[in-house]
């Protein structure tokens, strides 16, 4: 790897790292993960925070730790129970390779949590920057963690172009860490990229960092990809307190195994008002969604592998994330009514 030049002399350095650990100390968001640095709590927090919002986890977090509080009872729990609590989170194979890692570390590793970034890359669905974070926030060990935010903090404050190649940031984060506090160091720089030095409005006027940054908001945000729009329409059927569920195939490339409504081909779609209309989003697609009350004969040809399901049931079931939100919203002994909702 070629040397990456140090852009700050020594006395800045201390004044860079100084500077941005008080501002740290002081505007950190209060989140749970935080407050419990036991390696478990802060692995379960970085796999659930992959492309997906804060908000959008917290309430996941909790009711997973409440489900599996330790390492063990993951390790020991079913798939189909994990994917259950985590359904909503989306990226199913995080909840999958988690598992994976859970019994490993229970079964080979007795128990044991790994405490440095190498050990950590070795288990299932570890990248560079989660082992990195995990080591350095739970056991302190002085390596720079590299996200997406971190690296744009990186350019931004270095006047470097966009680039593919992240081994450039990882050595200039690697330069400016601090070896004391390279934990809280890490969630700083990140913390940052999230809260201030934001892709699209960066609050230059609010950053610790601005006299230190070459750019200072000067560069234009980063263009958005085009996303992509489909409607879509599902079947409810309910009889007896019970709803009609089909399960997606072990081979699908999205969900695979999870529980969902059954899709409703064009024609059936077409008969008669939806009980509810929604919005949803995945990846880079934008769902208009509509749901129709259905009678379970209409559904015989093309579901011909669905189950019926009471609410107790499906609840512990590892449904799709807008399989959970449509009966949240239409449970099985609401009258039918058409509903307008929006959800993303």
């Amino acid at each position: 790897m070629s040397e990456c030049p140090q852009p700050l002399s020594t006395t800045e350095l201390r004044s860079f790292r100084r500077t941005l650990l008080r501002w740290y100390d002081t505007n950190r968001r209060d989140l749970p993960w935080r407050r419990n640095r036991s390696p478990y709590r802060v692995w379960v927090s970085e796999i659930m925070l992959q492309q997906t919002r804060v908000a959008a986890v917290l309430d996941h977090y909790a009711r997973f730790l409440r489900r599996f509080p330790t390492v063990s009872s993951l390790a020991t729990a079913r798939e189909s129970s994990v994917l259950a609590v985590w359904s909503g989170l989306g990226y199913y194979h995080r909840a999958r390779r988690m598992h994976q890692a859970a019994k490993l570390i229970a079964r080979e590793r007795h128990g044991k949590f790994p405490r440095t970034a190498q050990e950590w890359s070795a288990l299932p669905g570890i990248g560079r920057y989660t082992a990195a974070a995990i080591a350095s926030i739970s056991f302190g060990e002085s390596v720079a963690a590299v996200d997406g935010n971190v690296e744009r903090v990186l350019q931004r404050l270095f006047g470097q172009p966009r680039s593919q190649e992240t081994a450039p940031a990882r050595q200039q984060a690697d330069n400016l860490l601090d070896r004391e506090r390279p934990g809280d160091f890490n969630q700083a720089m990140m913390e940052l990229g999230a809260t201030i030095c934001t892709s699209r409005a960066p609050q230059c006027g609010l950053c610790p960092l601005n006299p230190f940054c070459k750019t200072r908001g000067v560069e234009g945000p980063r263009p958005q990809v085009a996303r992509k729009r489909k409607a879509i329409s599902y079947a409810l059927a309910r009889s007896n307190f019970s709803v009609l569920l089909v399960r997606r195939p072990a081979d699908a490339s999205l969900m695979a195994g999870m529980w969902e409504l059954p899709a409703l081909p064009p024609g059936l779609a077409n008969v008669g008002s939806p009980l509810s209309r929604l919005r949803h989003s995945i990846t880079d697609t934008d769902y208009r969604v509509a749901v129709f009350a259905t009678l379970p004969d209409q559904l015989r040809d093309f579901a011909a592998n669905a189950r019926w399901f009471t609410q107790q049931q499906y609840e512990r079931l590892a449904l799709t994330g807008l399989t959970r939100k449509v009966l949240g919203r239409l449970p099985l002994e609401s009258h039918d009514s058409t509903v307008e909702s929006k959800c993303h």
